[in-house]
């Protein structure tokens, strides 16, 4: 993954593709966005080790992409282009015209504004802002390697599955990747292929057929060798944050999920029952429908709460009764400047999707 910060996300185009939902998938969706979020404002390094994520959300990505790849690849691939693309550029006007204004001037890499393949170029005053896109790019790539990872995952799926954790550790111990777009590209793409292609064992039902006594050893043995690596290590990386730790976060990410998605698989776990609760399943819907928005826009909210706050200490009220020097403070108005932004570009991803622009889903 290299050294800056791994945060966020799941399948983000797929999450409006159906309106049949399975709400076990939808609740693990909206937990890792409020995930990254919290991460962004807190920078907590014990995050991913609670809940990594990135891991998760590739896992669902898997899942989905597996399940749409019963129809013909192209047309998935086009499918999966179009529907995240038009929001990555609606919010890139507004990025890169501001770095262009603050003294950015692009050269062919610009190209990546256009088709995120690689790392889009920005400068350190946008950075905040662009720093997130290293997971479009690497959901990009999986989508366009899947094709070929599903007919070899399927020729031996749980060879090839234990064996996706090979290159992670060759380029951790026996070749480091050039420290340029493609050696990023590259440990991305290390660090959650195991995960990707769970998500294919269990849509193909690898994992239901798989007894306890066989996955709950290796699942525990995964986590452990994760979480060692990441606090043995702490003097190389200067944290145990999952994000910083390649190896790490992928045996972490690998064990973790694993065992989310073979509860579901397994025990058929479902949350059919949060329908029961009204609003919160209105909100893990809304999450899962305008997740591309909240995703690329909730940096930007966190950057726009620091001088929003700063305008409240001028009054008086605010500076007496508001904690305005708290970082929950913070947290509670990033969040709510991402709703304003999921109600003002949100209905992007409609367009994407070829559905009528709405405000809310």
């Amino acid at each position: 993954m290299g050294a800056h910060s791994r945060t966020a996300e799941r399948e983000l185009p797929e999450a409006v593709a159906r309106p049949a939902r399975d709400r076990y998938f939808d609740t693990l969706r909206a937990v890792a966005l409020v995930r990254v979020v919290t991460y962004h404002t807190f920078g907590w390094a014990w995050a991913g080790l609670v809940f990594p994520s990135m891991g998760v959300m590739f896992a669902l990505a898997g899942t989905l992409m597996a399940r749409s790849l019963e129809r013909p690849a192209l047309t998935v691939i086009r499918s999966r282009f179009r529907r995240l693309l038009p929001p990555f550029w609606f919010w890139g006007v507004f990025v890169a015209g501001a770095m262009l204004v603050h003294g950015w001037m692009p050269g062919w890499q610009i190209v990546y504004w256009v088709v995120p393949l690689g790392d889009p170029p920005g400068n350190a005053w946008g950075e905040q802002a662009w720093e997130i896109l290293w997971y479009l790019r690497t959901y990009l790539w999986f989508v366009l390697l899947s094709p070929l990872l599903l007919r070899l995952f399927r020729l031996a799926p749980v060879p090839v599955l234990l064996l996706s954790l090979g290159p992670v550790l060759a380029f951790q111990f026996v070749w480091q990747p050039p420290d340029d777009r493609l050696g990023a590209a590259l440990w991305d793409l290390a660090t959650f292929l195991f995960c990707w292609l769970l998500g294919f064992a269990h849509h193909d039902g690898v994992l239901a057929r798989l007894k306890p006594a066989a996955l709950l050893p290796l699942a525990s043995a995964a986590l452990a060798y994760g979480g060692w690596y990441a606090l043995a290590h702490q003097a190389e990386y200067g944290t145990y944050d999952l994000d910083e730790n390649p190896l790490a976060q992928a045996f972490w990410s690998a064990g973790f999920v694993t065992l989310l998605m073979y509860a579901k698989a397994r025990f058929r776990t479902d949350f059919a029952g949060l329908a029961r609760f009204r609003r919160l399943d209105r909100l893990v819907t809304v999450f899962n429908a305008r997740a591309v928005t909240l995703y690329l826009w909730h940096e930007i909210a966190l950057i726009l709460a620091v001088p929003l706050i700063d305008r409240f200490w001028d009054v008086p009220a605010f500076e007496a009764y508001l904690p305005l020097d708290s970082q929950w403070f913070m947290f509670g108005v990033g969040w709510v400047l991402i709703a304003v932004f999921v109600l003002l570009c949100g209905w992007v991803e409609d367009v994407a999707a070829r559905k009528k622009p709405r405000l809310l889903p």
